[in-house]
């Protein structure tokens, strides 16, 4: 057992002394660490990827509050538990998609105790980083990226190089990052605001560092501006099995529409495929002014991909990089992704799950219910997800 210093605090004042110390130079896997549920942090410090000098317990803070303030952004406590955030009814009515990819993620029990602010940080589930015995730049920077070349199946596809193909874990981050959330932090030494889109990093020649959160900060709160896509976003999720796993590929999809069909807006984030929630603004410009059609959505889709790279060792068929698979079937999510959103359709996941193809003919979803969809992805020959050509997932 690696021994490590405890302590709790009360106020945010306490948590922010306890952290002023602690340098932005240190060992990221010693350095002292920040814990409410610890759902994430405790699995890395069991699996000897992790080794925080100190812990510093901040599960009382009061942080909980979810509200609706005079401009309409909703304010989302870092410490409120994830199953409460989905379930709020303030949640519930503006954010029906952040609700949506919340409940995709993990267990029941994980988000009874995963909160807002540790959704954020938890890092990724790479195999080769969750292995001390072997290389990784993320766990040992300078140490190689073994996954580059071997099993990259749950891996990225876009933003990656050599020295991370990492992938970003969380489903809640991807609909922030879409519906152009804020991360708001403090400091001893002040305040600062963080666009969700700039929260996370790309893997650069630095993987070990995940996100620009410095070493000092805390996490306060989550602001979601108000926005038009309560009756017509989606989150769309594509794993290997019905619950509890992360996602292949993700989509976090939004579009308002005009009158006659027309898109007047759109917003696009992907998972699964990057270090980070994957938002594309120069594809959501092109979908404005567009029909809502399916060719709209496949030439967006083939956009997004535009600069899409396959890793890992080879696999079916002969030569092929061990997640190419997952290049056509992120384009076709995205075009499901846009399709759902279209007809109001909230996410294809959750115990209520029916046929995709019978939501899609209907459409008639008003915003204020969801109707769940499963993504056919299973394993053709017992590697890849094979969906028939010309299908979306």
């Amino acid at each position: 057992m690696n021994p490590f210093r405890y302590m709790r605090v009360e106020t945010v004042p306490e948590a922010l002394a306890a952290m002023s110390g602690v340098a932005l130079g240190e060992d990221v896997g010693t350095r002292p660490r920040l814990f409410a549920g610890g759902t994430n942090l405790l699995d890395l410090m069991k699996a000897d990827v992790m080794h925080p000098v100190t812990l510093v317990d901040i599960g009382r803070l009061p942080l909980t509050q979810i509200e609706r303030l005079p401009d309409g952004t909703l304010h989302l406590g870092a410490m409120a538990r994830n199953a409460d955030t989905a379930e709020h009814p303030l949640v519930r009515e503006h954010l029906p998609m952040l609700r949506a990819a919340i409940l995709a993620g993990a267990s029941g029990q994980i988000r009874n105790m995963a909160t807002n602010g540790g959704n954020l940080l938890q890092r990724t589930r790479c195999y080769y980083f969750y292995d001390s015995g072997v290389p990784c730049n993320k766990r040992a920077p300078g140490s190689g990226c073994p996954a580059a070349h071997g099993l990259a199946r749950q891996h990225a596809i876009l933003g990656a190089n050599e020295h991370c193909i990492a992938t970003h874990p969380s489903d809640m981050c991807v609909a922030l990052a879409a519906l152009g959330a804020t991360v708001h932090v403090e400091s001893v030494r002040g305040a600062r605001e963080i666009p969700m889109t700039e929260f996370h990093r790309l893997p650069g020649d630095r993987p070990d560092i995940d996100t620009v959160l410095q070493p000092d900060e805390l996490i306060t709160h989550i602001s979601v501006p108000p926005n038009p896509y309560a009756g017509h976003g989606t989150y769309l999720k594509a794993r290997e099995r019905a619950s509890y796993a992360f996602a292949l590929v993700s989509v976090a999809a939004a579009l308002e529409l005009y009158p006659d069909g027309m898109i007047r807006s759109a917003r696009l984030a992907l998972g699964g495929v990057a270090h980070k929630p994957w938002r594309d603004l120069e594809a959501e410009a092109m979908l404005a002014g567009k029909p809502a059609t399916d060719q709209t959505f496949a030439d967006v889709a083939a956009f997004v991909l535009r600069d899409a790279r396959a890793w890992g060792g080879p696999a079916l068929p002969e030569g092929t990089p061990g997640n190419a698979f997952k290049i056509p079937l992120t384009e076709r999510a995205i075009v499901r992704a846009l399709q759902m959103a279209a007809a109001g359709i909230v996410t294809n996941t959750g115990q209520d799950a029916f046929n995709a193809n019978e939501g899609l003919g209907d459409g008639r979803n008003d915003g204020r219910h969801e109707e769940h969809h499963d993504v056919p992805d299973g394993a053709g020959d017992g590697s890849h997800p094979t969906i028939p050509p010309g299908e979306a997932p």
